[in-house]
């Protein structure tokens, strides 16, 4: 919210200051609500390398949206240059102030001395992290463990103060402020009595469980009627996340749609006239929750094949028609996905579908291959712009696809479809060698 907020109330400072009116009331309402809804690209939250980035998009877009609707006479020209000129300043010189002041706002609260209980993956994990923070209120002391010194592996210069049971009388003595207990779950009887015995001392105590070790999909803690549960995989789009994604799906999809139709006019009669057969190829493929759905392309082959064995297309394919082989390279057979898109059995970036026989063969080989099923598939995705399109010869080629899809299903935000659908554009015009 920070670059927004600036945006808005630098609006709201120039106004009063010049005693002009900005523009329409309506516009200036449309204004604000645009510049709110601009979302802060991951790596600028991250790294605050170019904060002035996510305020181009807001001229940008309403110069795309204002120039054909006419709607520009209302602005007053000067209040608005200054107002472009002055919010990319404000928002690197708060950024730069809030990255200065930050570190020393956390000092106030006193130092917090903390241990970890088990030396396991993850309790070396969760020092790493100690140590990688850049805040001056955290010191780890170190380690308690029952395995000797020799048993522990390479610790670095991190010590074990001693074993499970010395913990509380440490703790009393030493003063620590957090207990990180990292025992595996499979030793809940240690756990359970080292509890017990710490609740004799004033210490914060945090269970860190050892299932975070593994490669989790959208893990969250979440709870049930008050029992607490912890989400190992699920679906990004859980709740109102859905909701974004559908909207989005639905908006771009149709805008999509309406842009592509006179071009899918002209695609359906150059497919008829090229070779007999229907203009549209119906395939079953698997879509959300591994469920049969419909998709629809423009027939590129002379075959319509749908059973349990659908052979990839390859490299010089005769199957292929020589009209086919065209929209295949521009990836135009693609386009009658956006009216599965607006049915809701698609969206417009996700992972790519596949063909129910393919869909067999691959979750008995490629781990973790369905849970790629637990969004809608799409017509574009992260995999695709990778590089990971076309016939998979290897089972290693489908595992590295697999692999970039379960990265989007923990990457994704509504910033990452738009850039992965400008790539998309970047690809298409440049002709994807994998596209047969």
């Amino acid at each position: 919210m920070l670059d927004p907020t600036i945006s808005v109330l630098l609006l709201a400072a120039l106004t009063f200051l010049s005693r002009k009116p900005f523009g329409e009331p309506h516009v200036i309402l449309a204004l604000i609500v645009f510049a709110l809804m601009i979302p802060a690209p991951a790596e600028l939250e991250r790294g605050l390398r170019d904060p002035s980035f996510s305020w181009v998009l807001i001229p940008a877009g309403l110069l795309l949206l204002a120039w054909p609707t006419h709607t520009v006479g209302p602005f007053d020209k000067k209040l608005l240059g200054a107002w472009a000129i002055s919010v990319p300043i404000a928002q690197f010189a708060v950024h730069r102030f809030l990255a200065l002041v930050a570190p020393r706002l956390l000092t106030i609260e006193a130092r917090r001395k903390v241990v970890i209980a088990g030396a396991s993956s993850v309790g070396l994990k969760l020092a790493q992290r100690f140590a990688a923070t850049s805040t001056r209120s955290l010191h780890f002391a170190g380690f308690f463990d029952d395995r000797g010194r020799e048993r522990l592996g390479d610790l670095g210069e991190r010590a074990v103060l001693g074993s499970l049971g010395e913990l509380p009388a440490y703790v009393n003595r030493a003063g620590a402020d957090a207990i990180y207990i990292a025992l595996p779950m499979a030793s809940q009887p240690r756990i359970l009595r080292l509890l017990d015995e710490l609740r004799d001392t004033t210490a914060s105590i945090y269970f860190v469980p050892d299932i975070f070790v593994y490669d989790l999909i959208q893990a969250r803690i979440d709870e049930v009627d008050g029992v607490p549960v912890v989400a190992l995989c699920e679906s990004p789009f859980y709740g109102f996340n859905g909701v974004v994604k559908r909207v989005e799906d639905v908006v771009l999809g149709s805008l999509a749609l309406v842009a592509a139709l006179p071009l899918m006019v002209a695609i359906a009669v150059g497919v008829k006239l090229s070779s007999p057969g229907p203009v549209i190829f119906c395939q079953r493929r698997c879509g959300l929750d591994g469920s049969q759905i419909t998709v629809y392309k423009f027939r590129t082959m002379r075959v319509m094949e749908d059973g349990d064995e659908v052979p990839q297309a390859q490299r010089d394919d005769c199957r292929v028609t020589r009209f086919g082989a065209l929209l295949r390279r521009a990836s135009l057979d693609e386009l009658p996905q956006l009216v599965n898109v607006l049915q809701g059995r698609m969206s417009m970036v996700g992972p790519r579908p596949h063909a129910l026989a393919h869909n067999e063969r691959y979750r008995k080989l490629v781990k973790g291959y369905m849970v790629r099923h637990k969004v809608r598939p799409g017509i574009t995705g992260l995999a695709q712009v990778r590089g990971y399109r076309g016939a998979t010869e290897t089972v290693e080629k489908m595992r590295k696809r697999v692999e970039v899809d379960l990265e989007y299903l923990r990457r994704w935000s509504v910033w990452l479809d738009l850039k992965i659908l400008v790539r998309t554009v970047r690809v298409v015009l440049a002709g994807d060698r994998n596209a047969f």
